[in-house]
């Protein structure tokens, strides 16, 4: 909604600074833009629910792991990273559920155990 209200003063105040023919193409592009974004957020998968299973890990995750992990990054070990082919390598037992259950209930080197933390539904 915010949206659609900045598109719409900014083409308004377009219509003080430039020629008719230029503030009908403004005023297109801007509805166009707002029709799009209120399709997109009229859509079911355009963002996640409210109390999905998604946002409760992303709670858990911002609440826990983002002090040392932000952006999927590492700050205290930079090469173990979040990232695919960093896992893959780094943790034991490979990229796997199993794995990243294990390291995040019993932790490894300077990563602390969560297990006692984080009850089993949060870690899983």
């Amino acid at each position: 909604m915010k949206c659609t209200i900045l598109l719409a003063t900014l083409a308004s105040a377009a219509a003080f600074s430039v020629s008719p023919k230029q503030v009908t193409q403004a005023t297109g592009v801007a509805a166009a833009i707002t029709i799009s974004t209120l399709s997109l957020s009229l859509s079911p998968n355009a963002a996640i629910a409210k109390d999905s299973p998604i946002e409760a890990g992303e709670q858990i995750f911002n609440a826990n792991c983002a002090a040392c992990h932000a952006g999927g990054q590492n700050v205290i070990m930079p090469d173990k990273t979040l990232e695919k082919e960093a896992l893959e390598t780094y943790l034991a037992g490979g990229r796997n559920e199993k794995s990243i259950v294990n390291q995040v209930t019993n932790g490894k080197n300077a990563m602390p155990a969560f297990g006692g933390r984080l009850d089993e539904d949060q870690i899983n």
